[in-house]
């Protein structure tokens, strides 16, 4: 009898092997399997071969870290390689108050561990209360005051747990029963026995080196349900717990993200003096020098996957850019992505360095002293002469022009399929597949958005650019540099492939833009500012203000003293100026190259619905049917064009700005006007010859 292959899992194949098999056997030649009783011991035996085979697929794939889809295997499989998962982090903010202990004899006031503050219902009537995991005690000046200043209290409920060691129990485990534990935040105390007063402090191991039989640690491993247990020293690695030691366990259980933002407080806490009086009064209100932030949820298992490899590969230490992706999340919770390159990737190259960008879960930028203290952890796993450094998060938008057809026969408005769309890419723009460093916007798959939005919806034709937003410090001159890490495409050989927002700079009352002309090799150019006699007619008012490397995607910018802009961004009353720049890509694929984060900005992406004619039926013959260019058209600027001579486009500059190194003449009104030449576009972008290079070229897509 033949042999029958019954790896396959599904319940149908099965039976039909099964079948098979028998049919191979002289004794079932031409028997009816389906009109008989022996169809009901074929459907057993085609269950319990699907049933074992499912289970036997999964019990394999839970073996293997990049097919486990259990958290406990996913956890267990990553601490045979020495990863502890992130757990939970608390929100942390840092608040000041101060202490009237004039009526007291007390010449210290210690807060207790525990609650100190809680809030008043915030966000959908939710209240949280923020502790400290660990006494904090002050002087009382010679006034009688004691000032708690800058202290840091965590989000989350602060829990005692204790544990008496029995030898009667060789298997004793000592677990924490609750979910939710910020791991960096639990305090171990032994004692001799229960009543002793003596206490040992323990600290969480992190490394082997200099251990030995008295180190006073404490291991942490992640168990079922998101709980932990610690684990202490076998009396070589660590001191061994024994019979009567009492161990006392202080954690706080925190609701991580949810508590960020929060900065309306209550005090609540427990204030003891040195004479050991309570104190109860005389607490001024809570100051909060900066909200909470930082709370974040427990490491994922696509994270764990991710990351417990790289720092395995890493052995702790780090030496590549890979290391130091892989530490980085590990020092710092609360990062999103990471993106780490060396010096030497530079022009010209900076041996030595290691450059690191952190795009965090709450926020844009890190603090100075978030970036101190990521850089100080990375030390302790740097090779000597390695010199790490912090860079701010550079964005690099993708903007999007798309004019969809759709077919009037199976719609019968344009508004409600465009709300499919925009819904869509709102949703793709916060995908897994964009929002990270080294993300790439897939120009084939943002078609198939589109264009499977609805079943309305015939084609789309969709036009790319580039974005970066550069902020200049106003009235100083300034260098620029600004990087899109992806080829420019030269759709003009006249110039003007870039647009910006509007700016106004010392020496010229008009609104001002940037424009650029290609060098005759097509590959560099120069930067020129210009204003608008009108919305099609540009106007040099300066040349020779920066270079352009079309190949590379670089802008540099000359020293510029620019006093105003037409943007900003910020909340009122700490607006920061703003100026927006953008290009076509040489690609319609767009990389976030090294520290450039990619984002795709719907807010400045712009859906056009077209009736498809020859769909729909109403024009078959296409004679009437409404085409689209690939090519980018409308104007020279971002945003409403600022003419030249108008209110919108005149700024009276004051005398004590920065003279201009442009060759100006000052009328009798006091505005500066410049004699320059005219420069009008072509009707159509010219041709050029594109060098070669960069997969996705324009084509049809442009």
């Amino acid at each position: 009898m033949p042999l029958v292959n019954f790896s396959n899992v599904d319940f149908d194949e099965i039976k039909e092997s099964i079948k098979d098999y028998l049919r191979a056997n002289s004794n079932f030649t031409d028997y009816d399997f389906e009109g008989s009783n022996l169809s009901a011991i074929v459907d057993t035996l085609a269950y319990n071969t699907y049933i074992s085979s499912y289970n036997a697929n999964m019990i394999t794939n839970e073996v293997f870290i990049d097919s486990a889809t259990l958290r406990e295997n996913v956890v267990s499989l990553a601490r045979n390689i020495g990863y502890v998962p992130r757990s939970r982090k608390a929100a942390v903010a840092d608040i000041s108050f101060s202490v009237d202990a004039s009526n007291t004899t007390a010449v210290t006031l210690t807060l207790k561990a525990g609650v100190v503050l809680t809030t008043a219902n915030q966000f959908g009537g939710n209240s949280y209360t923020f502790t400290i995991p660990e006494d904090i005690t002050v002087p009382v000046t010679s006034t009688g005051v004691a000032f708690f200043t800058n202290i840091k209290v965590y989000e989350g409920t602060f829990i005692n747990q204790t544990f008496t060691a029995s030898s009667r129990n060789p298997n004793q485990r000592y677990i924490l029963p609750n979910a939710g534990i910020d791991a960096d935040l639990i305090r171990v105390i032994v004692k001799d026995n229960e009543s002793s007063t003596v206490k040992d402090k323990y600290s969480r191991f992190s490394s082997l080196f200099g251990v030995d039989a008295s180190t006073m640690l404490f291991f942490l491993q992640e168990i079922e349900n998101e709980r932990y247990e610690i684990m202490f020293g076998d009396g070589v690695f660590g001191k061994k717990i024994e019979e009567p030691n009492f161990v006392e366990v202080s954690y706080i259980v925190s609701n991580g993200s949810e508590a960020n933002g929060l900065s309306n407080f209550s005090y609540s806490g427990r204030l003891v003096g040195n004479d050991g009086q309570s104190v109860t009064s005389g607490v001024s209100l809570v100051f909060t020098n900066s909200p909470s932030s930082g709370g974040s949820a427990i490491e994922s298992i696509e994270s764990i996957k991710k990351y417990a490899p790289q720092i395995y590969a890493s052995q702790n230490r780090a030496v590549t850019a890979a290391d130091f992706e892989a530490l980085v999340p590990r020092i710092y919770a609360e990062a999103e992505s990471v993106s780490a390159y060396g010096g030497e990737e530079l022009v010209p190259p900076a041996y030595g360095k290691v450059f690191i960008s952190v795009k965090p879960y709450n926020g844009v930028f890190l603090s100075r002293t978030v970036k101190e203290n990521i850089n100080r952890e990375l030390r302790k796993y740097s090779c000597a002469g390695i010199i790490t450094e912090i860079l701010d998060l550079k964005y690099l938008y993708v903007e999007t022009e798309s004019t969809v057809y759709y077919d009037t026969s199976r719609a019968a408005s344009s508004a409600g399929i465009k709300n499919v769309v925009l819904d869509n890419l709102v949703k793709y723009s916060d995908s897994s597949q964009l929002n990270k460093f080294g993300a790439r916007f897939k120009y084939s798959k943002y078609l198939g958005v589109v264009d499977n939005s609805e079943s309305a919806i015939t084609s789309n034709i969709t036009t790319v650019f580039m974005r970066r937003d550069m902020e200049p410090s106003l009235n100083t001159f300034g260098e620029y540099e600004i990087c899109y890490g992806n080829q420019f495409h030269i759709k003009n050989t006249n110039g003007y492939n870039i647009k910006s927002s509007g700016f106004f700079v010392s020496g010229v009352s008009d609104c001002v833009y940037l424009g650029d002309l290609p060098n005759a090799d097509m590959k560099t150019g120069t930067v020129f500012l210009f204003k608008l006699a009108s919305p099609t007619q540009p106007v040099v008012v300066k040349r020779g203000i920066g270079i352009i490397d079309y190949i590379h995607g670089e802008i540099k910018l000359n020293p510029i003293n620019i006093i105003s802009t037409k943007l900003t961004r910020g909340v009122p009353g700490a607006e920061v100026p703003l100026i927006q720049i953008s290009t076509s890509p040489f690609s319609n694929d767009v990389i976030g190259l090294q520290d450039l984060y990619l984002q795709l900005d719907t807010s400045n992406s712009v859906v056009t619905m077209i009736p498809d004619e020859i769909s729909s039926g109403t024009n078959t013959s296409g004679s009437s049917y409404k085409v689209t260019s690939s090519y980018s058209n409308g104007s020279l600027v971002r945003g409403t064009p600022a003419i030249a001579g108008t209110s919108e486009g005149t700024l009276n500059i004051s005398s004590t700005s920065t003279a201009s190194s442009v060759n100006t003449t000052v009328g009798s009104s006091g505005n500066t006007t410049t004699s320059v030449p005219t420069v009008t576009t072509p009707s159509a972008p010219a041709t050029p010859s594109t060098p070669s290079g960069g997969g996705g070229g324009y084509g049809s897509g442009y």
